[in-house]
């Protein structure tokens, strides 16, 4: 497994630039939002040695690492794109509107954007990782926050939708969630784009 490293931030860091990794969530899902994560590490931060990609971490660990990451990080930001928006202006300009939303947030404006596989219309440059966030730190953490982030909302729509089951698949397309959907139709939470077969 791959280890993430921090080659990308401290090439800033040496020429005293403030980088950020973004990386979004919920590309695939059929239901619930799109989010995105921002985060800034102050230029010698200690790498916490579990900070990897999202997906390959247990749902314990990522919220473990989720607090971390909150508290020793320089900066951060969330930006949210909700399922309506990602029927109306399709999956990838949604990644991308939330990315800037997380940038928005940011209470610092960084340098240089260290970005999961996307490029942005941006006025701040940027450098765009395939696999960002297997190699990348400030990527995999984005990840992480994000991943965490948008969970909870979406298990938190059960208190709304509790015959769906949002809890137990986070909005993707599982077998259990599709039967709910027959039985039950849409809510606004689904993506009726991703849903037309």
């Amino acid at each position: 497994m791959l280890k993430p490293h921090l080659v990308y931030e401290k090439k800033n860091w040496q020429v005293g630039k403030i980088v950020c990794g973004l990386d979004e969530v919920g590309r695939g899902c059929v239901a619930g939002p799109v989010v995105a994560a921002a985060v800034v590490f102050a230029e010698g931060h200690n790498p916490h040695k579990d900070i990897r990609d999202s997906k390959t971490l247990s749902a314990k660990k990522r919220e473990e690492l989720f607090e971390y990451i909150l508290v020793e990080a320089f900066d951060y930001g969330i930006g949210l794109v909700p399922a309506s928006v990602v029927d109306s202006i399709g999956i990838n300009d949604s990644c991308k509107k939330a990315m800037h939303l997380a940038v928005k947030m940011l209470k610092i404006k960084p340098d240089c954007l260290l970005i999961d596989a996307i490029s942005l219309q941006s006025k701040i440059p940027q450098i765009s990782l395939i696999k960002g966030d297997t190699i990348c730190y400030s990527i995999s953490a984005a990840s992480i926050v994000a991943k965490v982030f948008r969970d909870r909302i979406v298990a938190g729509l059960d208190n709304r939708y509790p015959e769906y089951g949002f809890s137990s698949h986070k909005g993707y397309g599982t077998a259990k969630h599709f039967e709910a959907i027959k039985k039950y139709g849409y809510t606004n939470e689904h993506r009726q784009t991703f849903l037309k077969k």
